[in-house]
């Protein structure tokens, strides 16, 4: 049942981890939540209503690309997001603010916002936490994040400092911006690099605006897993329990997992959908690369045992002939087994959790992945620097 306001409920914990749902006019989202990431208004080789049948209640849209194109008044004109793409479900939009510390040519970042120059065409935009919200308005998304500066690790803890603090000021900007909207949300961004008082502060000071969600950004840009784990366990004692937690840009399946346990909600990562268009697989055998000229003759599905149909119904030799031959029909394929997979783990670990059984859980999984690299059947998956993949969905 849907509701005409934003509300969050925990419905059952096991230990840190919570299984909850986010209810909003557009639909309820199911927490822990993986969020497939549909960059340019797509989520990329997938049709819509195959989003929605895999178990996804809700899709990430990236501020940054659909303000150079198609614009956002265009999108407004045309009906807003939803219609644009034919989902009508909730959306979630990041703010465009890491993607302009990485994508844009040229960029100048001062009190006021961002100067920078697009990557498509070199001309240069301003981009103020106002306007990061207007635009995300015009878009018509249901959570729309602050404007934060997001800094690549490793850096000095003076740096850090600096991009946390500013990050903080325009939050309260984006705040006051957004005004009070029934139905929607803004999230706060605690940042602060991997310096864990600075990190306590920037949650402290997030809580403080008494906004409806709280997202934990600036990891998965190249630090170890282990750096992530130790900034979720340090702030998560300082956010709101009551608010949904939001891990953005993550991950790995053993990432989320992980996250999971330490008390985070809801995820996003182009890493499933750029994966599958570039032959690897995510199973319960663990990673796979359909390149590999050992699957040329293999016979069996993917796992045998999933309810998708590109996971359970052709072969792995056709699937590495479909990636060798660079066949868009491979690229789909594989997608959708990829975020079937994500999708299906979600609904495990919300099982799970309301059964109280989550460290079973996650052992049988972990053992699941394991077990595969024995039988030589993949791959391992790593955490992963997922810089490189944030201009694709």
């Amino acid at each position: 049942m849907t509701t005409e306001n934003f509300t969050f409920t925990v419905n059952k914990t096991d230990g840190t981890a919570r299984t909850g749902e986010i209810r909003m006019p557009r639909g309820v989202i199911r927490t822990p939540a993986f969020m497939p990431v549909g960059t340019a208004a797509t989520v990329k080789a997938m049709y819509p209503d195959q989003v929605k049948a895999l178990g996804a209640d809700v899709v990430l849209g990236n501020t940054y690309h659909l303000m150079l194109r198609p614009g956002a008044e265009r999108v407004a004109r045309l009906g807003g997001l939803h219609k644009f793409m034919n989902w009508p479900y909730p959306i979630l939009t990041d703010s465009g603010g890491f993607q302009v510390m990485s994508l844009a040519a040229l960029r100048k970042i001062d009190e006021t916002g961002v100067t920078f120059q697009s990557h498509i065409d070199g001309s240069t935009h301003v981009l103020t936490p106002e306007r990061s919200i207007e635009i995300q308005g015009l878009l018509g998304s249901d959570i729309q994040m602050q404007l934060d500066e997001c800094v690549k690790l490793p850096c000095s803890d003076e740096v850090a400092e600096k991009a946390m603090r500013l990050s903080l000021r325009w939050a309260e900007r984006c705040r006051v911006a957004f005004g009070e909207q029934p139905g929607k949300a803004m999230f706060g961004i605690v940042q602060g690099g991997a310096v864990e008082r600075l990190r306590i502060e920037s949650a402290k000071e997030l809580a403080a605006l008494g906004l409806k969600g709280y997202a934990i950004g600036g990891l998965a840009v190249g630090e170890p897993q282990e750096i992530m784990l130790r900034m979720i366990e340090t702030v998560e004692p300082h956010m709101p329990k009551e608010k949904p937690r939001y891990l953005m840009g993550v991950g790995t399946p053993d990432d989320i997992v992980e996250a999971v346990r330490r008390g985070v909600d809801m995820f996003d990562c182009v890493m499933p959908t750029r994966a599958g268009r570039h032959g690897q697989v995510f199973t319960r055998h663990g990673r796979m690369n359909l390149r590999n000229a050992k699957y040329a003759e293999d016979t069996r599905p993917l796992d045998e045992t999933s309810k998708c149909v590109a996971s359970n119904a052709y072969s792995r030799a056709y699937l590495h002939h479909l990636v060798r031959s660079n066949e868009i029909l491979g690229m789909m394929l594989l997608t959708w087994n990829n975020l079937a997979y994500y999708q299906d783990l979600m609904a495990g670990l919300r099982k799970a959790i309301a059964e109280g059984r989550l460290a079973d859980y996650i052992g049988e999984v972990k053992e699941g992945w394991e077990k595969g690299e024995r039988d030589g059947k993949s791959e391992a998956g790593q955490h992963a620097d997922n810089t490189a993949m944030v201009s694709e969905g």
